[in-house]
């Protein structure tokens, strides 16, 4: 990925050698796992060696807190100041500016949004949100309560090493997929599926976070199309890691690999084939409209 003539963002808020400040647990609803699904992931990660962050699959909307607001952010404890020139941190901050620069103009083009900026919390091991607890195990998270991306990218690592999945675009699809989260809430979608899931049963709740999910995926696409036209950034064979990364975290490919079957009912993200399939649709078309998931 050629990111290096791409925008720098300045809305990384890096946490990294400080205090974990992770206290509170693991308060998730709405969009995020529930605490049974939580004994599950960490089941499934003690038997299978993949960390949980993975089974997690980097796309969580974490909405706990239990809808209190009123958050105020707590001082972290003190420590090794993270490093600006840090090679990560520098990549994220481009794959940040571009997210900010396609968004500013795609999202009100598109559907006469204004798009605001969610900042990105890089931290190491745990930290703190307004939707509680973070911590690594629960991978990458978009908290609407206080609009930001939150990420111990160590989780990249996990991807590399136990999924074979890796490379700079790769990455940057992880990112730009929990940026498709703010993309929705901006458009209102989170709130609107938050409120039918408190409607359903838990099945129809997990359809409606694959649904969710998928979304996400193909405005990564998009991002990615609409920086490719500006910038040039794909290189040859980036696609394909990003494909092969959608398809190692499908649910299907998960649990099959958990257990040695997939039970479709229990998909919160979707399959290897619909992650795969809505993430090229992005790609191909740079078009918002182009990822109704919610109709087909």
């Amino acid at each position: 990925m050629q990111y290096e003539n791409t925008p720098v963002s300045q809305n990384i808020e890096d946490r990294r050698g400080q205090g974990g400040g992770g206290g509170g647990g693991l308060r998730m609803g709405g969009g995020g796992l529930g605490i049974g699904a939580i004994i599950i992931v960490f089941a499934i990660s003690y038997f299978t060696g993949i960390n949980p962050a993975i089974l997690m699959q980097g796309a969580e909307i974490v909405t706990g807190n239990n809808g209190n607001s009123s958050y105020q952010e707590q001082p972290a404890k003190s420590g090794p100041a993270a490093d600006p020139n840090d090679p990560m941190r520098i990549f994220l901050s481009h794959v940040l500016g571009a997210t900010e620069q396609v968004w500013a103009v795609v999202l009100p083009q598109q559907t006469g949004v204004k798009y605001t900026p969610a900042p990105l919390v890089l931290y190491s091991g745990a930290t703190r949100s307004a939707c509680g607890g973070a911590q690594a195990a629960m991978g990458p998270f978009y908290c609407p309560l206080d609009k930001k991306v939150y990420l111990d990218v160590s989780f990249f690592d996990e991807m590399k090493r136990k999924l074979g999945g890796g490379g700079d675009f790769a990455y940057a699809y992880v990112v730009a997929h929990e940026i498709g989260h703010h993309v929705q809430d901006l458009l209102g979608i989170l709130d609107k599926v938050d409120a039918l899931k408190e409607r359903g049963s838990q099945t129809q709740a997990n359809a409606l976070s694959v649904r969710v999910e998928l979304m996400a995926d193909c405005l990564a696409g998009v991002w990615a199309a609409n920086a490719n036209q500006k910038w040039q950034i794909l290189e040859q064979g980036d696609v394909e890691k990003a494909i092969a990364t959608a398809q190692s975290i499908g649910d299907d490919k998960l649990q099959t690999a958990a257990r040695g079957y997939a039970v479709p009912d229990s998909f919160t993200h979707g399959s290897s084939t619909q992650r795969v399939k809505w993430l090229t649709a992005g790609l191909k078309s740079g078009q918002i409209a182009a990822c109704d998931t919610f109709s087909q």
